[in-house]
């Protein structure tokens, strides 16, 4: 069970979005919905964190409409206590800023994870962690096993990257709260939209740590990631 951390204890806090429309799945559910060995591929995720010590609170970012279905179908369901809701936004960036705004005052350190993400490893939280009291900001990645080519509007390749300088990210990234804060502040305030969050922090000048993962961390986007993750519980 979940440590909850006493009020003026310093806080480690985990932001899961979950707002997400999942086009590229093809289904009228929201992805993170979808079953994994008959549990939600959500449940799972939040499993992730409810259960590892260095947790004391959990933010979930959900689409406004699906609130009820996730209180009733996720947190009723499951038993899950003490968890914050927040309400998406128009991207990403704005549902995590969302989440980000409620998590506690007494936070330090906060991880930022996708909600469809739901093989995140202890040992990867607890390191993250760890390095985010050196570095303020740490990422999780794996190098890329593939050739990547960068082609121009007509498919023209115009350019091969440095394969051994190519790593794929991953979720939790993990932040200085009010590192973070800053870097989602100044981004609203200037129109500014990175792919990750990562990206704003490096829009502010700051240096990001990247810390090597797991290969099994993948993020369920398509029916063959389903397929992918019932063979990775498997095999666990």
């Amino acid at each position: 069970m979940r440590k909850i951390q006493k009020r003026g204890e310093i806080v480690n806090s985990v932001v899961i979005v979950s707002a997400g429309k999942g086009s590229r799945m093809k289904t009228d559910i929201n992805k993170q919905f979808l079953k994994l060995n008959d549990k939600e591929v959500i449940a799972h995720t939040i499993d992730k964190f409810y259960n590892n010590s260095n947790i004391g609170e959990i933010i979930v970012v959900v689409r406004e409409e699906e609130i009820d279905f996730f209180e009733t179908n996720i947190i009723e369901k499951y038993g899950y206590k003490n968890i914050k809701i927040a309400f998406g936004g128009r991207e990403r960036q704005d549902s995590v800023y969302n989440g980000l705004k409620i998590v506690s005052e007494d936070c330090k350190i906060v991880l930022i994870h996708d909600g469809a993400r739901p093989f995140v490893s202890n040992e990867t939280i607890d390191n993250l962690i760890k390095y985010t009291k050196e570095s303020k900001c740490t990422i999780v990645g794996v190098p890329v096993k593939d050739t990547i080519k960068v082609v121009d509007e007509n498919n023209n390749v115009c350019d091969t990257p440095n394969r051994s300088t190519l790593w794929s990210i991953q979720t939790p990234q993990v932040f200085d709260y009010p590192l973070i804060m800053e870097a989602h502040k100044k981004a609203k305030e200037e129109d500014y939209y990175g792919t990750d969050d990562s990206m704003l922090v490096e829009y502010l000048g700051h240096k990001v740590k990247v810390v090597q993962g797991s290969y099994n961390n993948i993020k369920i986007t398509t029916p063959e990631d389903l397929k992918i993750g019932e063979e990775i519980l498997r095999n666990k």
